[in-house]
Formats: structure tokens, sequence, C-alpha cells
């Protein structure tokens, strides 16, 4: 085989590839995923009629007392620039955000006297991180009640309610939707029309 056979070969053998990989194979995802998996291959979008309210994918900033909270973010809750602090365990400065985070969640939460949970005061490495553990949503349940006006029980209820089960039934832990949860919650009804309804 002479030189210019082999880089005939090589070329064809590269075009096939870039065609096969680069074209073909991903319009076959994209459209397989939009067949199969519509609502996930859109983004997960949440709407209200036209408006788009959010994902369920991407974590935001909820901030108000009658809110549950997510993890914090490096990013300021923006997608287009997804990432942690890049902050060694051992910085000095990390330890000083840790410290200010801590002190800003036992002054919103001072009913609450266990620990702060680790994931309400570390940011996860997308710093979009959606979700919670059941039981930093429910570290969150005294001042999220007190804001609302609305018995704890009937809080409690709806987080339990909105928890999602480890995968497969062992995989991870009981976890918590933030922006799922608030939305519930903001649709809860209070005490004394809920108890008309009855």
């Amino acid at each position: 085989m002479t030189m210019k056979t082999q880089w005939l070969v090589s070329a064809k053998v590269l075009a096939l590839s870039l065609v096969l990989l680069g074209i073909v194979y991903p319009l076959v995802i994209f459209v397989a995923g939009r067949a199969l998996f519509p609502f996930r291959a859109g983004g997960s979008l949440i709407k209200e009629g036209n408006r788009v309210l959010g994902s369920d994918l991407i974590a935001q900033d909820f901030s108000l007392p009658g809110h549950f909270q997510p993890r914090p973010s490096a990013c300021s809750y923006d997608p287009m620039s997804s990432g942690g602090s890049n902050l060694a365990p051992t910085s000095a400065k990390l330890l000083e955000i840790y410290g200010e985070r801590i002190r800003k969640l036992r002054l919103a939460n001072p009913l609450e006297e266990v620990k702060v949970p680790l994931e309400l005061v570390a940011a996860s490495a997308s710093g979009l991180d959606p979700h919670i553990s059941l039981g930093a949503a429910l570290w969150q349940l005294p001042r999220v009640a007190r804001a609302r006006s609305l018995p704890r029980e009937r809080i409690e209820a709806l987080v339990r309610e909105s928890a999602r089960s480890p995968l497969l039934g062992f995989i991870g832990e009981w976890r918590v939707n933030v922006f799922d949860l608030n939305r519930r919650l903001d649709r809860l009804l209070p005490e004394e029309e809920a108890n008309k309804n009855e």
C-alpha cells in the first residue's frame, strides 16, 4: 500500500467517523430523547401558562423566611457560570465564608437547636444542585411555619410528601427538590381557608 493510498484510506475513515459520530449519532440521541423523554430533554422547565418559572434541575435562590432555602451557590445560582468556588478545604477564606453562612442560618432559624446541616453551609460542585436532604428540609421547618403562621405538622406533611426516595431504594438518601417544595408551599391554603373547604 502506497503512502497516497494510506492517506486516502485515513481521510475516508476520518470523514466517515465525523459524519457518524458528529452528526448521525447526536441527531439520533436528540430525536430519541425528545420522543421518549420530552420533559427532561426540554430542560425540565416548569411553566405557569406561557411563563417559565424555572427548571426542575436548577436551583434558585429562595431567601424569604417563608420559603425553604437551597444549598448555597458559589455562582449565585447562575446556570451560565455553573461551578464551585475552587477554594481548598483548608482555605481561611472558605472557613470565613462557612462561618458567615452558619451565623446567618442561626439568625434565621433561632428555634432550631440541632447543628446546622453541612449542605446548607457548603455549596455543591455545580452551584446549582436543586435538592437538599430530607433532614436539611426538616431543619428549616420552624422558621417556615412561623413565617407562614401555619402549624408545623401541616408543613412537615407537605415536606415528607414532596420527598423523593433514594435511587433503587438504596443509592443516595431521601431528598427534596427545593423549587418544587416551595411551589407547593405557595399553593398551600391558610389554615382558616383549609378548614372551610373540609
